[in-house]
């Protein structure tokens, strides 16, 4: 099919079939009730009714745009990856951006992580990469997250996002201590999907020729330079305009200003994994960079809005469960569970033909598989063998695992992750609280109590506020004694 900016031509029915009249509904005479056999008026009515999908659960907020990574580092030693197996060379991208908690309509400039969903168009299959701007993340077991994002949605009763649920479920989950402080701090509300970092946030793995096995965290540092917004800042930006976010990237990649980001990995050696000072697959945590130095992989450049934000942006599909030879899961039980739910949700908004669509179908290699039928299945295959194994020259299976198994044990049953050295929900968030300047504390405490002093019950509050001194004890002490203040 081809696409075109202009239409021209005389109007038609979507069957083809012009059409006489797009300004009057066909009538039982002059000024009579309107005749169902009118199939324009019919077939426009019925379309406009079913235009919208449903809009994502979390990041249903978002805006993207194409791209090019450029690999500018020899990393074969660490992983076959096609994509990335010298320098210099090019794979188109797509990236999305969102906000996590608010709805389609919501604006741009809230506090709120931003997703960071990356599909690179490889020659191996796509590859998806789906992350955010923040390292780390509120929970580290997916069975909880749809418990958390129900804390974050409206509640059943008000209608509102309410305090109570928010920190009466981070009070009771200390996990979330190094995230929130983040997510409080002066890179909450960026001042643009431009000027903020990404990360693949989870870990990684990269396996070699060789068959060697490596852990991998990916870090995307922006090359605009860190820009963010104050509460109040945001409050007045929300308010004048709701899609600064989505227009600051439009207009930059118009202008020709593309966006840039310096492509990172912090790579861990197999072996290091059991004995390393934190669980290296916790999402709550990070790797220290004295532990794990962050090395140049890459260059990624936006340089292509699309052409249709519902097609493109609103249809687009990512899924960690995406991967290509050379890459694969970890055993972090958060990235586990997004494995199912990403394609899951997808199968349920778009339908389970979402890969056919241009903006999520590969690019740069051809989809051979033997799904048949399903909602807008466009009839690709033609009469060819839909099952295999078979003796007419269908596709057949490779032989090859795109990545390298890991060692299991142990029982099955509802484990908490093993123990490390330094393991605890509190000591990341304090490390990251004690590195802020006396400024960048003082603007924590106050976005942090502001909320918190919303609370209805002075339990919820307390219990909130201990762990924040759990984390380090000058924190929770300005926290309290701000609260109190703000509570009366």
């Amino acid at each position: 099919m081809t696409v075109q900016d202009n239409i021209t031509g005389p109007l038609t029915t979507e069957s083809g079939a012009p059409v006489a009249d797009n300004q009057n509904s066909e009538t039982a005479g002059v000024g009579g009730p309107v005749l169902i056999q009118d199939q324009h008026l019919i077939e426009k009515l019925a379309h406009f009714n079913r235009e919208r999908i449903p809009e994502r659960i979390v990041h249903a907020r978002g805006a993207g745009a194409y791209g090019t990574f450029t690999v500018t580092a020899d990393v074969t030693e660490y992983t076959s990856a096609a994509f990335l197996s010298e320098v210099g060379k090019q794979t188109e991208t797509f990236l999305r951006f969102s906000t996590v908690a608010g709805n389609l309509g919501s604006a741009d400039a809230v506090r709120d992580p931003r997703g960071f969903a990356l599909k690179f168009y490889t020659e191996d299959g796509n590859y998806d990469l789906v992350g955010n701007n923040t390292p780390v993340f509120f929970i580290k077991d997916a069975i909880k997250f749809p418990d958390f994002i129900h804390t974050q949605k409206r509640d059943p009763y008000t209608g509102s996002q309410e305090a109570d649920n928010v920190w009466d479920f981070w009070g009771l989950s200390p996990e979330a201590t190094h995230q929130v402080t983040w997510l409080f701090g002066d890179r909450g509300i960026p001042a643009s999907y431009r000027h903020m970092n990404g990360y693949g946030s989870h870990t990684y793995q990269w396996n070699n020729a060789a068959g060697e096995v490596f852990w991998v965290k990916y870090h995307f540092k922006t090359d605009q330079g860190i820009k963010n917004l104050t509460t109040a800042e945001a409050a007045e930006t929300a308010g004048l305009d709701p899609d600064s976010h989505q227009r600051d990237l439009r207009e930059a990649i118009e202008r020709g200003d593309f966006p840039t980001w310096t492509v990172q990995v912090q790579i861990m050696p197999a072996a290091d994994a059991a004995n390393y000072r934190f669980n290296p697959f916790d999402l709550t945590k990070v790797w220290p960079h004295e532990d794990y130095p962050p090395i140049e992989i890459g260059k990624l450049e936006l340089n292509r809005n699309p052409r249709n934000i519902f097609a493109e942006v609103e249809q687009s599909i990512f899924s960690p469960a995406h991967f290509v030879p050379g890459i694969g899961p970890s055993p972090d039980k958060m990235l586990q569970g997004r494995l199912f739910a990403y394609g899951d949700a997808h199968r349920y908004r778009v339908g389970i033909n979402a890969d056919h669509l241009p903006v999520n179908r590969p690019h740069a290699a051809e989809a051979r598989t033997y799904g048949r039928d399903g909602f807008l299945y466009d009839g690709r295959h033609a009469g060819a063998k839909n099952y295999e194994p078979n003796s007419f020259g269908g596709p057949a299976e490779t032989g090859r695992a795109p990545w390298q198994p890991y060692p299991v044990s142990g029982r099955t049953g509802d484990h908490e992750a093993p123990p490390h050295a330094e393991d605890d929900d509190f000591v990341q968030a304090g490390d990251l609280y004690r590195l802020m300047s006396d400024d960048e504390k003082e603007r924590l405490i106050e976005n942090l109590a502001q909320f918190i002093a919303k609370v209805s019950r002075d339990d919820i509050a307390q219990r909130a506020i201990e762990n924040f001194r759990k984390a380090d004890a000058d924190y929770g002490k300005r926290l309290e004694t701000a609260v109190q203040a703000l509570r009366g």
